[in-house]
C-alpha cells in the first residue's frame, strides 16, 4: 500500500452500460485490496435490482460495496448528497489502508469526485418547483427539457431529458440565481491520485450485449419487479423510477402498450443513453486509460494501478 505521506489513490472503473464494469471492478478489488463505491445513480434505490443490473448477492459478497440500495425509490438523492457520502467513504477507506474503486456509468457523479465540484447549495423554492413540475405534467417532460436546452445547453447535455427531477432542479437554480446552472458547478483541485480505467467496446458489439441483457432482464422477472414497485405505491414519475426500463414496463402494465413495444423502447433508449455516456467518457481523453475486453484485461489493469501507486503484490 502507498505510504500515508503520498497522495491517496482513488481508482475509477468507467465505461458505458453493459461494458462489464462490475465484474472487472470486483476482480481488480480482490487483487489490490480495494472496496467498491457505486457511482451509478440507478443502483442507489432499493427494490430496483433487475432493471438496473445491480450486482447480485453473490457479487456483493465477494467484495464490499458501498452506496448500493441506500434509498427508497421515492427518496431524492441529489448529486450533492452523493458527493458528501462518497467523500466520507473514501476518507474512511484510506484510513483503513484500502483503495476506493468508484464504479459506474453516471458521468457527472464521477466528475463530482474527480474534479471536486463545488455544487450549488441554492435552497429549493417549493412554489417554483411545484410550478415547473406542473408544466412537465401538462406539456410533457420533453417540452420542459427543451426550455432547459434554450436557457443552458451545457447543462442540458449532461441531463437525461426523462429525468424530470433533475431538469426541474436545474431550471429552479437558473431562475432563482439568474445564472446558468452549468456555470455554478465550479471545479476544485482533487485531493486524490485519480486512476481512471475505461472499458471500451465496438459500438455494434456493445449494442448486441445490451439487447441480450435486456432480454435476460425480462426472463429474470423485470415485469414482476415493476409490478411489485407499483403495488407498493411507487409511481413512474419518482426519482428512482426514472431509470430506463421502469417507465416502459409500467406503461405495459397499465395497458398503454404491449410488452414487445416496451422491450423495443427500452433497447432504443438504452442505446441513446450510451451515446450520452460517450460525451462524458471520450476515447481521446488523456486522463482515461482505455482497455479492450479480453482475458488479460484485469491483469493489465492491476499492473497499471500498481505501477501508478506503487502497490506491492
Amino acid at each position: 500500500m502507498p505510504s500515508t505521506s503520498e497522495i491517496q489513490p482513488v481508482v475509477i472503473m468507467l465505461g458505458p452500460t453493459a461494458s462489464g464494469k462490475t465484474d472487472a471492478a470486483i476482480a481488480v478489488a480482490k487483487e489490490i485490496g480495494g472496496e467498491i463505491i457505486s457511482s451509478d445513480s440507478r443502483l442507489f434505490y432499493r427494490g430496483m435490482d433487475i432493471g438496473t443490473a445491480k450486482p447480485t448477492a453473490a457479487q456483493l459478497s465477494e467484495v464490499r460495496h458501498h452506496l448500493v440500495s441506500i434509498a427508497d425509490p421515492d427518496e431524492p438523492l441529489s448529486l450533492a448528497v452523493f458527493q458528501g457520502l462518497c467523500t466520507r467513504i473514501i476518507v474512511d477507506l484510506h484510513k483503513q489502508q484500502k483503495i476506493p474503486i468508484l464504479v459506474g456509468g453516471t458521468g457527472q457523479y464521477i466528475r463530482a469526485i474527480t474534479e471536486d465540484w463545488k455544487i450549488p447549495e441554492q435552497a429549493a423554492e417549493p412554489p417554483l418547483r411545484k410550478g415547473l413540475e406542473q408544466l412537465a405534467k401538462e406539456n410533457g417532460a420533453v417540452e420542459l427539457f427543451r426550455y432547459l436546452q434554450y436557457l443552458d445547453p451545457q447543462a442540458a447535455d449532461s441531463i437525461d431529458s426523462r429525468n424530470i427531477r433533475r431538469v426541474v432542479r436545474a431550471l429552479e437554480v437558473i431562475f432563482l440565481t439568474g445564472k446558468k446552472f452549468s456555470d455554478q458547478k465550479a471545479k476544485g483541485l482533487t485531493p486524490y491520485r485519480v486512476i481512471q480505467l475505461g472499458i471500451r467496446w465496438n459500438r455494434q458489439d456493445l449494442y448486441q450485449r445490451i439487447d441480450m441483457r435486456i432480454e435476460q432482464m425480462i426472463k429474470d422477472g423485470l415485469v414482476d419487479e415493476v409490478r411489485s414497485l407499483l403495488a407498493k405505491g411507487y409511481t413512474a414519475d419518482l426519482p428512482g423510477m426514472s431509470a430506463i426500463g421502469y417507465n416502459e414496463i409500467a406503461d405495459y402494465l397499465n395497458d398503454r402498450c404491449i410488452l414487445e413495444e416496451s422491450i423495443l423502447l427500452i433497447k432504443r433508449k438504452t442505446r441513446q443513453f450510451i451515446r450520452r455516456q460517450a460525451n462524458w467518457f471520450k476515447p481521446d481523453d488523456p486522463d482515461i486509460h482505455w482497455f479492450d475486453p479480453c482475458p488479460e484485461m484485469v491483469g493489465r489493469m492491476v499492473s497499471l494501478i500498481r505501477r501508478m501507486i506503487n502497490v506491492t503484490g
